[in-house]
């Protein structure tokens, strides 16, 4: 897994060098604000803190940083939208099918307090003057990821900030399905 971040920070930085003007023009305020050093700190923290399956799900979260947002969508070539992008990120990494809709994700998994959360577990929002209008997963430090809006992409937000504290929602676990014993 320590493979993994190394990759991903090393990708990060050959990107950059490989960048074109305008690409370097956009990358400079990650690397000026220390994000892309923040990232790396942020990625091996929730590594320490989130068990196995939470560790593959985020670890599959991060890969995909940067698609695009699609209404309706539910696939990494076409782009997601929030609650596509939650349910394909548990049916990949965890092998669970999630309902469709941010608000039936809602009701079909188990509330627990803000206080509880956990790498993993699912944040929503509301984002459209009404109750679960928004779905994301925690990675962990107060932090989530999800698929924003139209024109936007997958990323990382705090949650403490203005905008997501005021509209959050509630947090939900999924319940673990129980896995067959094997002879």
């Amino acid at each position: 897994m320590r493979g993994f971040f190394l990759s991903f920070f090393w990708l990060l930085l050959s990107t950059a060098a490989l960048a074109t003007p305008a690409d370097e023009d956009a990358l400079k305020p990650l690397v000026d604000k220390g994000l892309v050093s923040q990232l790396t700190e942020h990625l091996y923290s929730t590594k320490d803190k989130a068990g196995d399956k939470a560790t593959g799900l985020i670890t599959q979260a991060m890969d995909l940083l940067g698609v695009p947002y699609r209404r309706g969508g539910s696939s990494e070539s076409s782009g997601f939208d929030c609650s596509g992008f939650v349910r394909h990120l548990y049916e990949k990494s965890v092998g669970q099918i999630l309902p469709r809709r941010a608000e039936e994700q809602a009701r079909s998994t188990d509330v627990i307090e803000r206080s509880d959360l956990q790498p993993g577990d699912l944040v929503f929002f509301n984002t459209m003057k009404r109750a679960f209008s928004h779905v994301g997963i925690y990675v962990g430090d107060g932090k989530f990821i999800h698929s924003p809006r139209a024109g936007k992409s997958v990323k990382i937000e705090d949650m403490r900030s203005a905008y997501w504290h005021n509209r959050f929602n509630g947090a939900r676990r999924v319940p673990v399905e129980a896995e067959t014993s094997k002879p």
